[in-house]
Parts: C-alpha cells; sequence; structure tokens
C-alpha cells in the first residue's frame, strides 16, 4: 500500500479527477513535448461527459502555450482501464501525429499509464484494517503509531503543512461570500451558517458550526480555490470540518491533530487499495463516503477511542454511503457536492459518537464495507458515476 501522502494533496478545485489528475498529465505531457506545434487532447467517458463543468478544458489549455490545444470529446467511449481516460497527441505542423499517450485520472488527483501502475511504491506490508490491528494489538501500539512506523517521522512535518492548508481553506471560505460561477447560480452559504451558529447555543451551535466549516471548504473547491484532497476534492471539506471544530471546542494540541490526520490518511489509503476513491468508477460513495469515514476514524480517536472503536467509526462512515451515487447537477461540482459535505462530517460525528458507546464489536467489518462498496460501484450505471445523465442532474 502507497504513503498516505497520495490521499493529502494541496491542490485547487474544483475537481481531483477532472483538474488536478488532467493538469498533472498535461505538464508531464507538455515537458516531453515543449516545442510541438499542436497538442490534440482526446477526453473520454465520465472525464469527457462533465469536463466543461468541472472545468477540465480550462485546465488543459493553461497547461500549454495558448492556441496549441485541440479538445476533443468522447463522453460515449468509455476506455477498459478506467472511466476517466484521456489521450494526448503531439502533432507535427503537417497534421501528423509523432507521439501519442493514453492515461487514466484515478481519483484523489493521481494519474496512472501502463508504466507507472508496474512503479508503486509500497511502504506498507498490509492492506487489510483487519490486519493493521493484529498488528496494532500485537505491538501494543495505535493506529497513528503504525502510520509513523512506516512513513517514518517526516511525515509530521508532512501532515503540519496539510493541517494550516486545510484551515487556511476553511477561514477563505467563511469570509468569501456572492455566487459561485456556473450555470445554476449557486449562493455561498458557509458565511451565513457560521454567524447563525455563534447565535445559537448547545448541540444546535456545535452541528451548525460543522456545517459551516465544511461549506466553507467545498465552496472554496467549488471556486476553484486551495484544498487539500481528503481524499478528492469533491469531498474535501468533511475531514478539515470535523477536525477544526473539535480542535476549536476542546483545545486539542496539534500534535494531536496531526495523528488524526494519519489516522485518516490510512482509512482512505485502505479503502483506495481495496475498492476506489474515484466517482466515476465507484459513485459518491468513493469520495464522500471514504470522507466520512476518514473523519469518524479521526474523531474517535481523539476523543480516546481504541483502534476496534476507530475501525467501527470508519466502518459506519462508509456503511451508511453505501450505493450513494454521483450524479452532479450541470456537471459542476456544486449541487449536491458542497452540501453532501456538511452532512457527511455531520454524519462523521454521529459514527464516532455511536463507537465509543459501544465496546468496538460489531458483524460487518470495515474491510468487508469496503468490498460491499467496490461491489455497489460495479454495479451501479453509468448515468450515476459522474456523468450527469442520470438522477439528480436530470431534475434541475
Amino acid at each position: 500500500m502507497e504513503t498516505i501522502r497520495k490521499i493529502f494533496k494541496i491542490g485547487v478545485g474544483p475537481s481531483s479527477s477532472h483538474t488536478m489528475g488532467p493538469r498533472k498529465a498535461a505538464l508531464i505531457f507538455h515537458a516531453k513535448h515543449p516545442n510541438i506545434p499542436k497538442i490534440r487532447i482526446t477526453l473520454y467517458g465520465s472525464l469527457a461527459a462533465t469536463g466543461k463543468g468541472h472545468l477540465t478544458d480550462r485546465v488543459l489549455k493553461e497547461s500549454f502555450p495558448e492556441g496549441k490545444v485541440q479538445i476533443v470529446w468522447e463522453k460515449d467511449i468509455f476506455l477498459p482501464q478506467h472511466p476517466n481516460g484521456m489521450k494526448f497527441e503531439a502533432l507535427n505542423i503537417s497534421g501528423e501525429v509523432e507521439d501519442s499517450w493514453t492515461v487514466f485520472s484515478v481519483g484523489g488527483g493521481d494519474i496512472m499509464d501502463e508504466t507507472s501502475q508496474n512503479s508503486v511504491e509500497n511502504l506498507y506490508p498490509h492492506t487489510k484494517l483487519t490486519e493493521i490491528l493484529r498488528w496494532c494489538d500485537h505491538h501494543g501500539k495505535t493506529l497513528w503509531e503504525y502510520v509513523e512506523q512506516h512513513e517514518g517521522d517526516k511525515i509530521w512535518d508532512f501532515l503540519a503543512e496539510i493541517w494550516i492548508s486545510m484551515k487556511a481553506s476553511i477561514l477563505h471560505g467563511l469570509d468569501n461570500e456572492g455566487v459561485l460561477e456556473g450555470s445554476i447560480h449557486l449562493p455561498r452559504k458557509a458565511s451565513s451558517y457560521f454567524i447563525k451558529a455563534k447565535s445559537s447555543a448547545g448541540s444546535l451551535q456545535k452541528r451548525a458550526l460543522v456545517f459551516a466549516y465544511a461549506l466553507a471548504v467545498a465552496e472554496e473547491n467549488a471556486a476553484g480555490g486551495q484544498i487539500v484532497t481528503a481524499p478528492t476534492c469533491g469531498s474535501c471539506g468533511v475531514v478539515p470540518a470535523v477536525l477544526y471544530h473539535l480542535q476549536n471546542t476542546y483545545q486539542y494540541s496539534d500534535a494531536r491533530i496531526l495523528r488524526a490526520l494519519a489516522t485518516a490518511g490510512l482509512i482512505g489509503n485502505l479503502v483506495k487499495e481495496n475498492a476506489s476513491i474515484s466517482g466515476a468508477q465507484v459513485g459518491c460513495q468513493g469520495e464522500i463516503g471514504t470522507a466520512c469515514a476518514m473523519a469518524a476514524a479521526a474523531a474517535t480517536q481523539l476523543f480516546g477511542g481504541t483502534p476496534g472503536q476507530v475501525e467501527y467509526a470508519a466502518e459506519m462512515g462508509l456503511e451508511h454511503h453505501l450505493g450513494l451515487t454521483c450524479d452532479p447537477v450541470a456537471g459542476l461540482v456544486q449541487i449536491p457536492c458542497i452540501e453532501r459535505n456538511a452532512i457527511a462530517a455531520g454524519r462523521a460525528m454521529d459514527a464516532s459518537a455511536y463507537a465509543i458507546l459501544s465496546d468496538g464489536h460489531h458483524r460487518v467489518s470495515f474491510d468487508k464495507t469496503c468490498i460491499a462498496m467496490k461491489e455497489t460501484g460495479h454495479d451501479l450505471p453509468d448515468i450515476y458515476k459522474e456523468t450527469s445523465e442520470g438522477g439528480l442532474a436530470l431534475q434541475f
């Protein structure tokens, strides 16, 4: 299993699959062909279906000198390796293809081709949470210590940078108001939720603050602002909202927050390894469901939960999003994406509380829920996997 650094990436929205991944691929191809007269880029499947709403064409054109890029949209062609396929072609002055590269945006800002599939660096010897829990029990250690054991001490510097960026995205989102760019003219809500939370009290205030923080980050993402994938752009508001709220409420130190982030990253990594975090591959359950599981695990650890209780919270976060479709209205990462971040953050808090009240024992393991999520995603029709051709996308 790879480093958790692949789960947390600082970048700009609105989509890790549709903007971060394609930008990364474009910059690689441009570096290989800096002086080529023309670049033809063919987008396939869901990458083409919602590419315009997700600003894929914009980031591709910005990655090359002006006027060089020709984009071909093939939304009805799905390459067998992954729904988010793209082919880069370097054309000479006569329009002949001198070089081509087919690559896939596989979620979380990662890209993969045939070469990279064979060059994955695995830091972790285990790929199942059950195995990791046995390791923790045998060594008397926690999940964050398991991460430190295999990532090394430098992971804390990395996570410190991630936490700074997460907090910045919350503060920027709370300050910004107005209407988000796009055909549906969606107004930002984070600021008003935050103000209303401040005039509330008790449990209502706590939940309203969690909502406000999640909305702030998700709206920043939709506006193309800087965020951290956790595990994707579309689900980037859940983990920071929960951790920021808990730190402000209970005065947890940054060190403890970073340990919670390590555990969250491990949970995200396990889903990525055993199922998928790509909405185009398994629907929104792979994005917002994974984010909820990550946040629930992190919160449970902060509240003093055992590794077994942390596993239970993560399992609930994923289980109760099984079957969630990815059907963005107008191909934008706005409806229902922004609201889902807020609701998933609230669910993460509930899953954590439920797990803490338990003894950690339950019937369906996190690992089995990952398998169920992968199978459910496989069975979902393509119209519910980031194509905007079904579900909510047709109701606007």
